[in-house]
């Protein structure tokens, strides 16, 4: 029982951490001694430590990859192009910046992770809805939402999507067809209920503060994410390991920064995030301990089986349920393992809700979390409440779409 109650201890401090991080500290300075504590005492062997440091090297790596390459991309100057184009798009009408928004907030969370659309692409978004005069919520609430329903399409669009993705035994290309269908499914109805709730906003007429500038594309980088994008099917389908895709096409864009001298060695190593790729073995260490203590069984009993459409939206709910009562991060670590065995399908309705389900509430995703600090430091300060309707909207809706929408894939594609 003592073992137990440190286990879930352990956790509720890491997570504390990760949500209020006092003093501006890493996430990992809570998350690293917590995985000491549950080791010293016994809440998790040597051996499982191994496993979870084996299981999630490749995805710790994969990450680092991802997150220089989308550095990279910012420093070439595509997010900077992005602005101009909506803003250039949006002819002073919200309504068609909104659109923009989605569009480019959808494409880049896919293709670079859901940390490029929160970090890089949201001051972004600020910066245009201000120079066109247009009130900046609805706006900066479709950078938060579509960071987590958005990155639904690919392995790499998510850390819980990585982690995951060995698990469905699915190759790149068949994760992201079996998953095309809910990812453009979510977006839709998120556009229509943003539509709906921010009706307002989008009528207030926009009085530009400076004229659009001509768009300048970074064809390099673009080049180099497409190329980076192909090169994750072909190494999935010929059975290596995709992060060597990402690496490569890091690489590529960090040899011609280093060459023009518009980086570092020590800034590409910044970009990495080291402390965050700490983090998050750390967390799969606290996590296998609370899982191996009682939590596992627990939501063993209440999982559905199988993959029809009741047992899909179960899975779903659930695990939308759990990410927000624990983070979508710990959720995905726990309940992966207990519906691997019921097939992909059922994997794939684990991200589906641990995916979607954070955006009812500030702590189910680290990435809201990141949101919510930029939005305040570009003087929009989020109310709770504002906040919490407009989840209560869009996630169940977007939830039970999108799930069979995901059943729908399957009785297509097998």
């Amino acid at each position: 029982m003592l073992v137990t109650a440190v286990s879930v201890l352990a956790l509720a401090v890491v997570l504390a951490g990760a949500v209020a991080r006092p003093f501006r500290l890493p996430e990992a300075a809570f998350a690293v001694p917590a995985a000491g504590v549950v080791l010293a005492v016994g809440a998790v062997t040597p051996q499982a430590v191994r496993e979870e440091a084996e299981r999630l090297g490749p995805v710790i790596g994969f990450l680092a990859a991802v997150l220089v390459l989308a550095k990279l991309c910012d420093d070439e100057g595509l997010f900077h192009a992005c602005g101009t184009w909506m803003a250039r798009w949006a002819r002073q009408r919200p309504t068609r910046l909104l659109g923009a928004v989605f569009g480019l907030a959808s494409l880049i969370t896919a293709a670079l992770s859901l940390d490029a659309t929160v970090v890089l692409l949201t001051p972004v978004v600020f910066a245009t809805a201000a120079r066109m005069g247009a009130r900046p919520g609805p706006h900066a609430y479709a950078s938060a939402h579509l960071s987590n329903t958005a990155s639904l399409l690919l392995p790499v669009s998510n850390l819980t999507n990585l982690l995951a993705f060995t698990a469905t035994g699915l190759g790149f290309t068949r994760f992201a067809l079996l998953m095309l269908l809910p990812w453009l499914t979510a977006i839709a109805v998120e556009y229509g209920i943003f539509r709906r709730f921010f009706a307002r906003d989008l009528a207030a007429p926009a009085e530009p503060v400076e004229p659009p500038q001509p768009v300048e594309l970074p064809l390099f980088a673009l080049c180099t994410v497409a190329a980076t994008l192909v090169g994750f099917g072909v190494a999935s389908a010929t059975g290596v390991d995709p992060a060597w895709a990402a690496a490569a096409g890091a690489a590529t864009l960090a040899v011609r920064a280093l060459v023009h001298r518009r980086t570092t060695p020590r800034a590409l190593v910044h970009s990495a995030a080291l402390p965050f790729l700490a983090f998050v073995l750390a967390l799969g260490v606290v996590v296998r301990a609370v899982v191996d203590q009682g939590l596992g069984s627990a939501l063993a009993h209440v999982l559905p089986d199988g993959t029809s459409l009741p047992a899909l939206l179960g899975i779903a709910a659930l695990a939308a349920v759990l990410a927000n009562l624990i983070n979508n991060l710990p959720a995905t670590l726990a309940l992966v393992p207990l519906v691997a065995p019921s097939g992909a399908g059922a994997v794939l309705a684990v991200l589906i809700g641990v995916n979607i389900g954070p955006n009812l509430t500030y702590a189910g995703s680290l990435a809201t979390l990141l949101w919510r600090r930029i939005a305040h430091d570009h003087d929009h300060p989020v109310a709770l409440g504002e906040f919490t309707r407009l989840g209560l909207l869009t996630v169940p809706a977007a939830l039970v779409a999108s799930t069979v929408a995901l059943w729908g894939s399957l009785q297509l594609l097998g």
